[in-house]
């Protein structure tokens, strides 16, 4: 067993290796316009590191190197790029070198595609696309983004329930490569109704004369075109199904949306919910190719939000100048107070958030939620009071001052415990993005109450 996740790992490594050599080969050769290097050494190379190999190359090489590829060849590596490397390398085709690429393209790739696209260029690219090409990319671009319909490939493979097993095996033969996959074979009524699946593996272990409707199975799962891509996901990953298929609102097979599509959504959602946790504004787009006055705009929003709410806390500063006054020494603690309850409240938010994306936590089981992250946040928070009156006593002296900071620490870390489990579900209530608005609402409330906590324990405790 060993031995072979050690060769496994030796194997993934050396992969690892030949993508950098490629890459640092690559731009080399082409520095050195060793157009027929470059060429060569790209031929046993996949797809995919391809793709990867010229996307890390200067802008100015990209469409050199792609022009080295052969046609089928360009037409794979094109759909692994990110739309940023697609549109830089749009701009330098001439006009039948990007028709023959976006031509041969899978529908739900080219749909893909012209999202990120000016209106004005999908308009020219869509006139020229042929009449089958153009109403399969129409069809997908006719649904609403993010969902099932919009991600879904029309190129699958349909059987009628009257067919034998053996002529079901010749309609693959000879149509089977215009389709996605063939892993998953759907079965369809006369209206395209779909009546149920079989595998190609239950397939070809049938016998020949069998009919289909003998050997699919009638309890198919599938989603319809207005499904969240997000459902769809979960859905592919809770069934562990290589392909779903979709249906319209009369229960017609439409398209099929496979697990690849299905990865691309959960890297794509898992990238917005991290930026949303950061307080930023996800565009959708690769952040890294992102103009720079929009990163600014996006990134300005919340913090501009959170600097005007903060002044609360100055305001709650200023009402308790006197407290300070009196003893200086507690404001050295007022960062040490509202960060760690930021960070409190901040774990308790990452946790429910995460649950409710992966329907792991349901609304109704919100208050039992709240109540584990307050018993929690309450030992949490005599733990880390325990330490920090110690600490506090260490540099100051003054078992008072010490007493203040950990009784306060304790409230605050149970506060935002509680409000950073609360607030994910009082958002995902009104219908927004729990992560998007949590994590500066989180922030504000802790800062605000921290402070106030904190001034008035000192008030009580201090009787000034």
């Amino acid at each position: 067993m060993n031995e072979r996740i050690s060769s496994s790992q030796s194997r993934n490594d050396y992969r690892k290796e030949i993508r950098e050599l490629v890459k640092t080969q690559l731009q080399t050769l082409l520095a050195q316009h060793n157009y027929e290097g470059a060429k060569a050494l790209l031929i046993p190379v996949q797809p995919v590191d391809i793709a990867e190999a010229i996307e890390g190359l200067p802008e100015a090489m990209q469409a050199i190197a792609f022009r080295l590829l052969s046609k089928e060849e360009a037409i794979e590596v094109y759909e692994y790029f990110p739309p940023s490397v697609q549109q830089i390398l749009l701009k330098d085709f001439q006009r039948q070198d990007v028709l023959d690429i976006v031509e041969q393209m899978s529908p739900d790739d080219r749909a893909r595609l012209f999202e990120e696209l000016p209106a004005k260029v999908v308009r020219r690219l869509l006139r020229e696309l042929s009449p089958e090409e153009r109403d399969a990319t129409n069809l997908l671009l006719g649904y609403k983004p993010n969902t099932a319909g919009r991600i879904m490939t029309p190129e699958y493979l349909s059987l009628k329930e009257h067919l034998t097993v053996a002529q079901a095996l010749e309609r693959i033969r000879t149509g089977g490569s215009a389709s996605e996959t063939v892993y998953y074979l759907y079965v369809t009524d006369d209206a395209r109704r779909l009546m149920g699946v079989l595998s190609l593996q239950e397939l070809v272990m049938a016998q020949p004369e069998q009919t289909i409707d003998s050997v699919m199975s009638g309890d198919v799962v599938f989603v319809h075109t207005d499904a969240d891509q997000e459902e769809v996901a979960r859905t592919i990953q809770r069934y562990d199904l290589l392909a779903l298929p979709v249906v319209d609102t009369e229960e017609r097979l439409v398209g099929i949306i496979t697990v690849d599509d299905a990865l691309d959504v959960v890297e794509q959602e898992t990238t917005e919910d991290i930026y949303a946790l950061g307080g930023l504004e996800s565009g959708g787009d690769d952040y890294f190719q992102t103009n720079l006055f929009t990163v600014a705009r996006r990134r300005g929003v919340w913090l501009l939000v959170l600097l005007v709410t903060n002044t609360a806390t100055t305001a709650v500063i200023r009402t308790h100048e006197d407290v300070l006054e009196q003893v200086v020494a507690l404001a050295a603690f007022i960062p040490l107070l509202i960060d760690t309850g930021g960070n409190v409240g901040a774990q308790s938010s990452t946790v429910v958030i995460r649950g409710l994306n992966t329907r792991e936590v349901i609304m109704s089981k919100a208050l039992s939620i709240m109540r584990r992250e307050a018993i929690a946040g309450a030992l949490l928070g005599a733990m880390l009071g325990l330490v920090v009156t110690v600490w506090a006593f260490v540099l100051q002296g003054n078992w008072a001052v010490a007493s203040t900071v950990g009784i306060s620490l304790f409230a605050i870390s149970l506060i935002a415990s509680i409000s950073g489990s609360a607030l994910p579900f009082l958002f995902h209530s009104f219908g927004l993005d729990p992560a998007l608005m949590s994590a500066p609402f989180i922030t504000t409330a802790v800062d605000v109450l921290g402070v106030l906590i904190y001034l008035n324990m000192a008030r009580w405790i201090l009787r000034l």
